[in-house]
């Protein structure tokens, strides 16, 4: 299948371009689930404490014999979890769950801006990476000014923006903020729940190639220097997102794809969701 491309991330820390998400898989079928993501070959697994199922993401890496030097796990600190010494005592619990004594890569949900906390929550995460304890820090679902906001501390730039980003919600804006700053953009609900799959201009460029849908959305985000997580619990499907690195879209097929921005947003708007 290839060797995965890794992305350079502002600290110096490579994360490796497409990894496995495992976003609304119960925890019941999650150890399941990242085995076989591993068996693949995915080294990047990204979870949440929200998500309820660290502690089978950890049941895999156990049980899965990868080095840990090979593996690159990234959780997040929920929004009630936010604060200096909250989101210390949350990290404590994830790491625990994971069954690890250091995460490769830590952020922050969501900004929750009318909770108020994310600055000193970023703290936190800065004081984890002095510790060492975390590899690198970032955010998710973070817009330009709550990006800016936390550049302005002057401290340590986010390394990642984990955002919604597909065919249909590009966000542009964010994506542009996290560029000038040095961030890496990470797409979480790269193919929008399976919402885009079924676009003809997608499943054109798909029968050209003679590849998925899936493998061609994708493609296109890859293409354009963003890391990828897609979830599946389907064995076939988790091999397939992964082979994506032997073809390539031309600039008239991304402009295609490009070309279907509709402000399709799937997820709460981080204004608005605390």
């Amino acid at each position: 299948m290839g060797e995965t491309p890794v992305i350079t991330l502002n600290n110096g820390v490579t994360i490796p371009q497409i990894g496995f998400g495992v976003f609304q898989i119960p925890e019941a079928d999650t150890a399941a689930a990242v085995t076989t993501a591993l068996e693949a070959g995915y080294r990047s697994i990204d979870t949440a404490s929200i998500y309820r199922n660290e502690a089978g993401v950890g049941a895999a890496l156990k049980s899965a014999g990868v080095p840990r030097d090979e593996l690159f796990i990234t959780t997040k600190v929920w929004n009630s979890d936010q604060g200096y010494d909250e989101t210390l005592r949350a990290f404590d619990a994830s790491v625990a769950r994971l069954g690890l004594d250091r995460l490769d890569l830590y952020l922050i949900h969501w900004p929750t801006p009318k909770r108020g906390k994310y600055l000193d929550t970023w703290r936190a995460l800065e004081s984890l990476l002095a510790d060492g304890r975390v590899r690198a820090i970032g955010v998710s679902n973070f817009l330009p000014e709550h990006l800016r906001a936390v550049a302005g501390l002057g401290g340590t730039v986010p390394a990642v923006n984990q955002i919604e980003v597909h065919p249909q919600l590009q966000q542009r804006d964010a994506q542009a903020a996290g560029a000038e700053l040095g961030v890496v953009t990470e797409a979480w609900s790269p193919l929008a729940q399976a919402g885009v799959l079924g676009d003809p201009a997608i499943t054109r460029i798909a029968t050209e190639h003679d590849r998925t849908p899936a493998q061609v959305v994708l493609r296109w985000h890859v293409q354009q220097g963003r890391i990828v997580i897609p979830k599946s619990v389907t064995p076939s499907r988790i091999r397939e997102n992964l082979a994506i690195f032997d073809f390539e879209l031309s600039a008239d097929e991304i402009a295609a794809i490009d070309a279907l921005e509709s402000d399709g947003r799937t997820g709460p708007h981080p204004d608005h969701f605390n």
